[in-house]
Parts: C-alpha cells; sequence; structure tokens
C-alpha cells in the first residue's frame, strides 16, 4: 500500500507518539527509537516505521519522513515537529505532540459514544423487522389465504413485502447491495456535498461548530507554543475545521494578521464565532499569553461540546425508542387486526 493511503488506529498512532517521545526523552537518538520500535510492530505500523526507519537513515528530518503518511500525520502535527527540529526542542514536542493526539482521541470517543445508542437501536429495529418478515408474517399469511379474508391494507403490504424477501431472495439482495454500492460512490465523488448537507442541518450545525472550534483552538494553542508565527499557524489551522464558515472565519482572521493588525479584530463581527471568544483571544494578545489563552478556550469548547451531546442524546433516546415503537406496534396491529375480525365475525356466526 502506499504511504499516502495508509493509516493507523487511533490507539496505534497514539502508542508511537508516546513511545517515541519516551524514548527521546530517555536520551535515545530518533533513529535508536525508530529501530527499537520496529522489534515489536507488525502490520501498517511496521510498514510506517520502516519508511520512517528508511527516511532517517537517508539524513532526512523527522517532519519529512511523518509528511509522507498524510492520512496519518496531519500538517498541523508536521509543522510542529519541523519547528521542533529546527529549534532543537523534539523531546518538549513529541511530549505536547502526544498529549494533544490523546485529546484528541478522546474527544472523537466522546462524539463516538453519543452516537452509538442511535446506532445500536436502529440494529435492533431492522433485527426485528427482518425477523417479522421473515418467521412470523408467512405463518400468519397462510391463515389468511387459506379463510379468503378481505385484509387491510397494511396487513397486505407487509405480506407483499414478506413474499418479496422469501421468493425473490437473490434479486432483493442485489437491489439493496446495488443501492448502497450507488450512495457509497455518490458519496466518495460528492463528498464535499454530502458533508455540508449534513453539516449544515439545524442542530447538528451548531454542534459541527463546536467542534471545529475546539478543534481550532487546540491546534493553535499547540501550533504557538511550538513558537510557530501566527500567520502561519492560522493557515495551519484552516484545514482541521469541517464547516466552511469556520474556514471563512479563520481566512478572514489570517488576513488580518497580514496586515498586521490583531487575530481578535479578525475574528470580531463573524457569526461563527462566539464573542467570549473573541474576549478572550483579545485579553490574550495584549497579555501576551495567547497560547494560555487558546487552551483555556480549547477547554471550554470540549466541555461545551460534551454538554451539547449529552443534552441531544438525552432528548434523542426517548424519542427514538418511541419512534421505534410506533413503527413495531402498527406492524403488530396489522397483524392482530384481520385476526381480531375473524374472532368477531365467528362470534356473530355463533
Amino acid at each position: 500500500m502506499k504511504s499516502e493511503n495508509l493509516t493507523l488506529p487511533n490507539a496505534e498512532k497514539l502508542g508511537l507518539l508516546s513511545n517515541l517521545s519516551t524514548m527521546v526523552n530517555a536520551g535515545l537518538t530518533l533513529a535508536e527509537a525508530v529501530e527499537s520500535l520496529l522489534e515489536d510492530s507488525v502490520g501498517n505500523l511496521k510498514q510506517v516505521l520502516t519508511g520512517i526507519q528508511a527516511e532517517i537513515t537517508q539524513g532526512k528530518p523527522l517532519h519529512a519522513a511523518l509528511s509522507k503518511y498524510p492520512r496519518i500525520f496531519d500538517p498541523v502535527t508536521v509543522a510542529i515537529i519541523k519547528a521542533a527540529e529546527e529549534s532543537g526542542t523534539i523531546d518538549v514536542v513529541l511530549k505536547d505532540v502526544k498529549n494533544t493526539v490523546k485529546k484528541d482521541i478522546e474527544f472523537s470517543d466522546k462524539i463516538r459514544s453519543a452516537l452509538t445508542y442511535p446506532a445500536v437501536i436502529l440494529v435492533v429495529f431492522f433485527g426485528v423487522l427482518i425477523l417479522l418478515l421473515t418467521f412470523v408474517i408467512p405463518k400468519i399469511s397462510e391463515v389468511f389465504l387459506r379463510l379468503r379474508v378481505q385484509l387491510p391494507l397494511p396487513t397486505r403490504i407487509l405480506m407483499a413485502l414478506s413474499d418479496l424477501i422469501l421468493h425473490y431472495t437473490v434479486p432483493t439482495l442485489l437491489v439493496l447491495v446495488g443501492t448502497i454500492a450507488l450512495l457509497i460512490l455518490l458519496y466518495k465523488k460528492q463528498r464535499k456535498l454530502f458533508t455540508n448537507t449534513l453539516l449544515n442541518l439545524p442542530y447538528i450545525s451548531s454542534i459541527a461548530r463546536q467542534i471545529d472550534l475546539t478543534r481550532f483552538s487546540r491546534s493553535m494553542y499547540l501550533l504557538l507554543i511550538s513558537a510557530i508565527p501566527l500567520y502561519s499557524a492560522l493557515e495551519l489551522t484552516q484545514a482541521v475545521a469541517f464547516k466552511r464558515e469556520v474556514r471563512e472565519a479563520i481566512a478572514r482572521a489570517r488576513e488580518y494578521v497580514g496586515g498586521g493588525k490583531r487575530l481578535a479584530d479578525g475574528l470580531r463581527g463573524q457569526k461563527t464565532i462566539p464573542s467570549l471568544m473573541v474576549k478572550i483571544i483579545e485579553v490574550g494578545e495584549r497579555s501576551g499569553s495567547l497560547d494560555k489563552s487558546m487552551e483555556d478556550l480549547s477547554e471550554y469548547f470540549d466541555y461545551q461540546v460534551t454538554t451539547t451531546l449529552q443534552y441531544m442524546m438525552t432528548l434523542l433516546e426517548p424519542i427514538i425508542l418511541v419512534l421505534v415503537g410506533v413503527v413495531v406496534g402498527g406492524m403488530m396491529m396489522a397483524i392482530i387486526a384481520p385476526i381480531y375480525n375473524l374472532i368477531g365475525q365467528v362470534g356473530e356466526f355463533h
């Protein structure tokens, strides 16, 4: 696999940076640290370490080796390590990068865990739906067909779906697989369109903006403590934002900084940037502690995202349960209603 396509699980990426940081801080050279890590590595991690070792052996710096793996090491990380190598503080910066990656992983895990419950409920729902259509409905259908009774529309629809799945299994699977493949293809071709549509949905838009501001402020903190100029830091952090509005806000702020103005002036008046953020950045610029202000902002937005997700899940859980209950209950009523009608007809006959 080409180096630009290689990926690593979060745990392996964190382990790689953590071990490098520990070994370099213990006095080992980068070459010795990489060689030591190679002994126990397997899979993609071994390929990455082998590539890094080859680059270092040729006399290239670590940041150049890491830049060969863009899906593992983002431009912000590469720029920070480059600055550290030029200033001779690679041991300190590796530790900072490790801690930041750890925070990013914890942040991503919070988002993933918030989405797990709805996903599990939907999987269970579709499992129950398939069970009903393949086992329950066919047996009841036989009874209804023998009795030749007039069935309501919902019951006939369920029987038709069940018959389609049981008697046309292969064509149904082919259509389903083809539809999924087409959607995946469309997503790959029009990823930006799909992403923008999703991120502009009412409630998701607010959460996505908070996530972008968290990633922006955390990246800015790491870049600034690595002594990377503010203008360059803003250019690098544009890539960490998902929403177009946030990227445009960062770009505008970069133009202001390039023109000799303050960062706070470039961010002020933009709808996507909270006034509290502008005030904290302004204080940081005046006191010469902008990096600390960015760290405080990243922690604040991290808390905001966590709280918002918890609130959203608190609302979403009962809504999902009610919707699933209504659909399953409607299906059961479509099955039970004709049976009750039959019992009523038998009672009238007697």
